[in-house]
């Protein structure tokens, strides 16, 4: 089978899409705040505009939530028929977990609303802990997210549920089955929220990477979590298999050690062979298209 091209950060495209007739794939880094559908609309207004092609597919193989960065492969013209393909592949992520509280999302899209002891928590309890999470499992997911219930989005549902002003409940969602095939600690340390405000400082980051594409990022929310500032952070190296929440594994990790955890922070650093160090910024991407 022939492979769709590969896009490099310095490759010049031909304006005829029939040049690609196996499609191509690029691996884009998510910027913090871009949900990945945000991405690829951008991305196909561009390629459409540069090949002239309007009934143009892109679409991407492995959606990244809207508060996670790093590898998000983009799938062009006849690469689309192999996303479901790509989407199989392991990931990797380096994620930092903040123990002694839990959110809604598990992560900074909703405001900490629980909170647990967290003394109990150092290096050498995590360190045991983590082996216990490796190998096959089943996993229930996080309620926010884009799980199905009876044909509704879970977060269609949890959302209606916090606007109502009712709890957003667990235990909707059946388990699935994954594989955690490496779980490893980096680092362990102490919380500290970002300087400033929390969309302050995140808008200034947005700016500067994005340039005048950055106005997609303003609509998700990021938390002020500055109150847990000092709990316990642990940042974990992850290999998993497809369809692995790391939202719903920190709230398992948090849990194990008789407390609450959530995410600050997730980089999806690998998605098959398609690694982080050579992804494109969503500007570098977009300039592939605009080159004469």
């Amino acid at each position: 089978m022939s492979e769709p091209l590969r896009v490099r950060p310095s490759q010049t495209l031909s304006h005829d899409v029939g040049d690609y007739p196996d499609g191509m794939v690029l691996a884009v880094n998510k910027p913090l705040r871009w949900s990945s559908a945000d991405v690829i609309r951008k991305l196909k207004f561009a390629a459409i505009r540069h090949f002239g092609k309007k009934n143009l597919k892109v679409g991407h193989a492995g959606t990244l939530d809207p508060l996670a960065e790093g590898v998000l492969l983009v799938c062009i013209g006849a690469a689309c028929k192999r996303a479901e393909e790509f989407q199989r592949h392991d990931k990797e992520y380096v994620a930092d977990l903040v123990f002694g509280a839990t959110t809604p999302s598990y992560d900074l899209e909703k405001e900490p609303d629980r909170f647990f002891p967290y003394e109990q928590i150092d290096r050498a309890k995590i360190e045991a802990i983590l082996p216990k999470f490796l190998g096959e499992q089943m996993q229930v997911a996080p309620l926010f997210s884009a799980k199905s219930i009876d044909g509704v989005r879970a977060y269609e549902l949890a959302r209606k549920a916090l606007r109502s002003g009712g709890p957003v409940k667990d235990g909707l969602l059946r388990e699935s089955r994954i594989v955690i095939h490496e779980l490893e600690l980096l680092d362990f340390g102490k919380y500290e929220p970002p300087s400033g405000s929390a969309d302050g400082a995140d808008k200034n980051a947005s700016t500067a990477e994005n340039g005048s594409a950055r106005n997609a990022s303003f609509r998700i929310h990021l938390a002020d979590a500055s109150a847990l500032k000092g709990h316990p952070l642990a940042r974990l190296r992850i290999r998993c298999s497809k369809g692995t929440y790391i939202r719903a594994l920190a709230r398992d990790i948090g849990e194990a050690l008789g407390s609450g955890a959530f995410l600050s922070r997730l980089i999806r650093t690998a998605s098959g062979d398609f690694r982080l160090e050579e992804a494109l910024s969503l500007q570098d991407a977009l300039s592939l298209f605009e080159r004469r």
